[in-house]
């Protein structure tokens, strides 16, 4: 019992001793948040924002500052005789400053930051949209890894195996029941065997890395992968974020319409300007001298050749065309669905089939063990049956794994 408390002391304490572990679910997780197509969502609503500002600008007063210098070759004479008005400066300057404030546009500044606000909640759903779309990317690479690290604990026990063999046919050489040679043949083997887990943890190491590099998030072959235990839920309804990518386009086709129906609305503004000129508005009064102007504009543009009315009747279209995509995507969603389910049917199947040839593998296997200690068969014939065995309960474990990927994609087609 003190060596017990000892133990889980050690572990508590010094966390990093513990095994690493990884889940599905967090490497779905990390692929979303560290992938470096996730940091467009920030970067797409500090421009969003930045456009916002300068559209909200047109409430604020618009200030220009104008100057000019001119030299005329003819000027206005007052064609009175002896009159004491001094003609104008053939050379003539002005300088003025004025401010233009909008009072009233329809609310098309309004409608302009709403399709703004709209853009953005759709572009970042279309970044969603393409990292949910790595979904299926991380599974082949989490559920090929499974399959590595299975394989290892299944030729592992199969080395295992071979070695304790391999003393029950020492022994029996010894005693002279067996032939002197027939533990070079279970040697040869596991030279075999040591040459396949090379291979499969060449294998192993590359898959790692690519998983490791798409999650940004390090993994070592010591890393265990976890198992997960997955369901799927026979139902058509879908969830999957490009219907909702779809839903917002078709949102921002509505804010633009709004927008359109507004352009045309009358504009009123009021304006000031002041100024300082030679002449200035007295145009009589040939001197520098200061001037100003206020006053009210109105600006409606009444007729368009029906511009504004096709170009909203293009937007109906446009929001067509969305619904179309998305009966397209639904079908093509269902489909895959079915295909999917299919392969999850089989695969069950086929797993079926292989537990029972196991069963049959085992019996056959024992037979030969007792054959080979009694001396009736050879080690090559035993060989054979061993690697029947393994070779059969390799092939299970590849179609559990290859079950859990079909689950995995069947619920990552609809919207896990």
């Amino acid at each position: 019992m003190k060596q017990l408390t000892f133990i889980l002391i050690i572990v508590i304490t010094f966390p990093g001793i513990a095994q690493q572990s990884i889940t599905l679910e967090q490497c779905y997780e990390l692929v979303a948040k560290n992938y470096p197509l996730a940091k467009q969502s920030q970067l797409l609503e500090a421009q969003n924002k930045l456009d916002a500002d300068v559209i909200a600008t047109s409430k604020l007063p618009q200030f220009s500052l104008d100057a000019q210098a001119t030299y005329q070759s003819d000027v206005i004479e007052v064609p009175i005789p002896n009159s004491t008005i001094e003609p104008l400066n053939k050379d003539q300057y002005r300088a003025t400053l004025s401010v233009n404030q909008l009072i009233y546009n329809g609310g098309l500044t309004d409608a302009s930051l709403q399709v703004k606000s709209a853009q953005l909640k759709t572009q970042q759903k279309q970044v969603e949209v393409n990292l949910y779309q790595l979904k299926q990317q991380v599974n082949q690479l989490y559920f090929s890894i499974l399959l590595a690290q299975e394989s290892e604990l299944l030729l592992n026990a199969n080395q295992t195996q071979l070695q304790s063999k391999i003393k029950e046919v020492q022994s029996g050489i010894k005693y002279g029941v067996i032939l002197s040679s027939s533990d070079k043949i279970l040697e040869a083997e596991l030279l075999k065997i040591k040459q396949q887990f090379q291979e499969l943890a060449s294998n192993k190491i590359a898959l790692i890395e690519t998983l490791s590099s798409l999650i940004s998030q390090p993994l070592t072959t010591s890393t265990l992968f976890l198992n997960p235990i997955i369901e799927t839920e026979l139902q058509t309804d879908l969830t999957r974020p490009e219907l909702e990518l779809f839903q917002l386009k078709k949102e921002e086709i509505n804010d633009s319409e709004s927008l359109m129906s507004k352009q045309n609305a009358p504009m009123l503004l009021g304006f000031a300007t002041g100024g300082y000129g030679n002449p200035g508005l007295n145009m009589l009064d040939n001197s520098f001298q200061p001037f100003y102007t206020v006053g009210v504009k109105l600006h409606w543009k009444v007729f368009d050749w029906n511009s504004n009315k096709k170009q909203r009747e293009s937007l109906i279209i446009n929001k067509d065309i969305v619904d179309n995509e998305t009966e397209i995507f639904k079908l093509n969603t269902h489909i895959k669905l079915n295909q999917q389910q299919k392969e999850i049917d089989k695969m069950q199947a086929i797993i079926a089939s292989d537990e029972e040839i196991i069963l049959l593998r085992k019996e056959v296997l024992e037979t030969a063990d007792s054959q080979l200690k009694n001396g009736v068969i050879t080690s090559s014939a035993y060989i054979t049956e061993l690697t029947n065995l393994y070779e059969d309960e390799n092939t299970l474990v590849k179609h559990k794994i290859e079950l859990q990927l079909a689950k995995a994609n069947y619920n990552i087609i609809k919207g896990h």
